[in-house]
């Protein structure tokens, strides 16, 4: 190469001593033919620590009687690990009858050799929606889990699918599945090499029609029932243990819950327990609420006995009925809130009292349990089961208090969620106001999240609840709350491309902003399932919805919303153009996009949004780069550049470095391309944007494969593959001879 660039203007430095060329922001490459020491010297973030992942419920130090089953386990997981293809083992039983259990305590003493490289656990009950399970949003957190950066994480279920199954290729993994019901949940999951373990209520015949092994988990016969209640209350005379047995229908769940009520109470005896269950000592004083709960115990989970649902709701009444008042209301509480896990915070913003007691005792009862969570809160559910009964005794209480409880929740959520999203994506155009409550009142102790990154983590974890929040409101007819919670929720579902969640509560947003009369609202959340439909390449749906938005627009007074219309309908036009086959087709393309952009940039300038203007600057220039007008683009940029430095705007520095390299690339100027390329590159390293790193080491590779540069071009190539490697994406497997 005979010369770096310059920047945007076009400037270059002369020294008599040394040659060095400027390009946007602080970046200063030293010398012409030092690039490559360059691109050698970006640092990168140290990798995570090479830990396999462990996740999954912990095994109980007391499991006794269930030596056939984890022996059957233990024998179908040795078989199927030592074929060439990957196993599925179905542990099949009712509900708390202790299938997590099982396969936990199998991995503890058996399973974990067999799969070195980690275990990865989910509970499908917290991806469903309306019977089917976001497993793109399964996809993503095993991704993660498995090191796998969240910007390298895509959006799609097929794209995450084929990087699950490209990073977890060489590696023995064992998955753990709860809660399945229908066989394509289990197949999704499978993993190249390994074994899954999938727990469910029914038998699914088309698995094992596949060679899955089933294992199935009966309730405790009386001998071995009695053993366990004797393991746990060594002085329990055989003839009361059975008892409790026959009354807890041998249920595990039951046994425990109420062995552990006992064992709180040292004044009282086995011989009280059995006394209280025979005479249906219930909680609500309404044996009607537990009948209702065992009907619907059989009715939900498709395999539950009556007399077994009876009988665990009959325990479940009487240790409930047991606990202290505090504790009860709490329980209650759970049997309100519309999603799966709580937090001390929520719960204490929903009105309860000594919530940590509560909590507490909720634990040693066995009625609730930790939830392993990414974020500091910790986080509490009650067990499938449990939760059912809870939500049997919450219909019973009276309306006016169920739905003041729900309304705390929900403005728990959207004030939360406005927090959050305020601190991810920054001093974004936003419809609603910001929140009255500060951050700081609505964490019982502290506040919720900290920073950028602490927001979005908390904002992940509670990803189900924000879905139960969301339907509740709209539900109860909340509409301003329902699309208050959607605007704010974009900041986690563009970030963490939770898109299947942003259309389903966009939806709700869109016939929430109906019910209000709000044409501005509508337009919105129309923008923002279009966006989502976008980055699912379904590109129909996406205009579709940008089409009604845009019936709306003489209605709203913002032109900012005009602006978000036309970007998304310039983004979609660009994206139609590079599947274009004919040159000219795509440059008409080009242009499409080019005059949607300028729209989109007039109505930004009309606030005026700086932010808007640069990112509206910045799509005008790639689109003008498609339409292959260089020297036009270059113009541009150099304008957005000049207006994101002065307003502080850093983050768009790379983006719009990106276009000015392919710029110069277009008019041939392979020395200005590649010193706009290593700003990008410099920049991104710096901001911590990983992706924008990538595309920038990857287009430096390109130019200098051009150039014929061959020093560059091997160190673009070795820092990129280290990047890679940091960001989880492990290299192909060597061939074999």
């Amino acid at each position: 190469m005979n010369g770096l660039g310059t920047d945007g203007g076009g400037s270059t430095h002369d020294t008599a001593s040394s040659t060095h060329n400027t390009v946007s922001g602080d970046a200063v490459i030293v010398g012409p033919l030092l690039m490559a020491q360059h691109i050698e010297g970006i640092q990168l973030p140290p990798p995570p620590p090479d830990v396999p992942p462990s996740q999954g419920p912990m095994p109980s130090r007391v499991f006794v009687n269930r030596t056939k089953e984890l022996a059957d386990l233990q024998d179908a997981a040795l078989s199927l690990a030592a074929g060439p293809e990957p196993g599925v083992v179905l542990v099949v039983g009712v509900g708390g009858v202790g299938k997590t259990q099982l396969v936990a305590q199998a991995v503890r003493r058996e399973l974990h050799r067999l799969f070195p490289d980690g275990q990865l656990y989910v509970d499908l009950a917290d991806h469903r929606r309306d019977g089917a399970v976001d497993l793109a949003a399964v996809l993503g957190e095993f991704l993660r889990a498995l090191r796998v950066h969240k910007d390298y994480v895509p959006g799609g279920l097929a794209e995450r699918t084929a990087l699950f199954r490209s990073v977890a290729a060489t590696l023995r993994l064992l998955v753990k599945v709860d809660n399945v019901q229908h066989a394509p949940e289990v197949r999704a999951l499978v993993p190249p090499q390994g074994l899954l373990v999938a727990t469910g209520r029914r038998v699914l015949p088309s698995l094992l029609m596949d060679g899955a092994v089933l294992i199935d988990v009966a309730p405790l016969d009386g001998a071995a029932g009695t053993e366990l209640v004797r393991r746990w209350h060594a002085d329990a005379d055989e003839g009361t243990a059975a008892d409790v047995v026959r009354l807890c229908a041998g249920h595990p769940l039951a046994l425990r819950a109420a062995l552990e009520w006992l064992a709180a109470r040292p004044q009282l005896t086995l011989d009280d327990v059995v006394r209280d269950l025979t005479a249906g000592r219930y909680g609500t004083g309404d044996g009607g609420v537990r009948e209702a709960t065992g009907m619907a115990m059989v009715a939900g989970g498709g395999t539950e006995e009556g007399g077994v649902g009876e009988a665990v709701d009959t325990v479940l009444d009487s240790v409930v009925a047991g606990v202290s008042g505090h504790t009860r209301h709490l329980y209650d509480l759970l049997g309100v809130l519309p999603g799966t896990t709580a937090t001390a915070d929520l719960l204490t913003a929903t009105g309860a009292t000594q919530v940590d007691e509560g909590l507490g005792e909720l634990l040693s009862c066995r009625l609730a349990v930790l939830v392993e969570s990414s974020d500091r809160p910790r986080r509490y559910r009650l067990h499938d089961v449990v939760r059912a009964h809870a939500r049997l005794r919450a219909r019973a209480l009276p309306e006016e208090r169920r739905r003041a409880v729900l309304r705390l929740v929900v403005d728990f959520y959207a004030d939360a969620a406005a927090h959050g999203d305020a601190l991810v994506l920054g001093d974004r155009f936003r419809i609603q106001p910001p929140p009255v409550r500060p951050l700081s009142e609505l964490a019982a102790r502290g506040t919720l999240f900290t920073g950028r990154p602490d927001a979005l983590e908390w904002l992940d974890a509670e990803r189900a609840n924000f879905r139960a929040a969301v339907r509740a409101a709209a539900d109860e007819g909340w509409y301003e709350d329902v699309w208050r919670l959607c605007e704010s929720l974009w900041a986690l579902y563009h970030s963490r491309k939770h898109l299947a969640d942003c259309v389903e509560s966009g939806l709700l947003g869109i016939e929430a902003a109906q019910h209000e009369a709000r044409p501005d609202v509508e337009i919105r959340m129309r923008n923002q399932v279009a966006r989502a439909a976008y980055e699912l390449g379904d590109l129909d749906r996406a205009e579709s919805q940008l089409d009604a938005a845009a019936d709306l627009l003489g209605l709203a007074g913002d032109p900012r919303l005009s602006g978000v219309v036309q970007e998304s309908r310039g983004l979609i036009a660009l994206a139609r153009g590079r599947s274009e086959e004919s040159p000219g087709a795509a440059r008409e393309r080009a242009e499409e996009a080019r005059e949607l952009f300028e729209r989109a940039l007039a109505a930004n300038r009309a606030v005026p949004d700086p932010h808007g203007i640069v990112v509206q600057s910045y799509n005008v220039a790639q689109a003008l780069v498609a339409g292959e007008r260089w020297a036009d683009a270059l113009d541009v940029l150099g304008e957005a550049a000049e207006t994101a430095r002065t307003t502080g705007d850093e983050p768009m520095l790379p983006r719009i470095d990106l276009v000015r390299a392919h710029a110069f690339a277009g008019l041939g100027s392979l020395d200005r391309a590649v010193a706009a390329a290593g700003a990008a590159a410099d920049a991104a390293a710096g901001l911590k944007q990983f992706a924008k790193l990538d595309q920038a080491l990857e287009l430096l590779t390109a130019l200098a494969d051009r150039a014929e540069d061959r020093p560059l071009r091997v160190a673009c190539e070795e820092k990129l593959g280290a990047l890679r490697r940091t960001m989880g994406l492990r290299p192909p497997a060597a061939p074999t001879a």
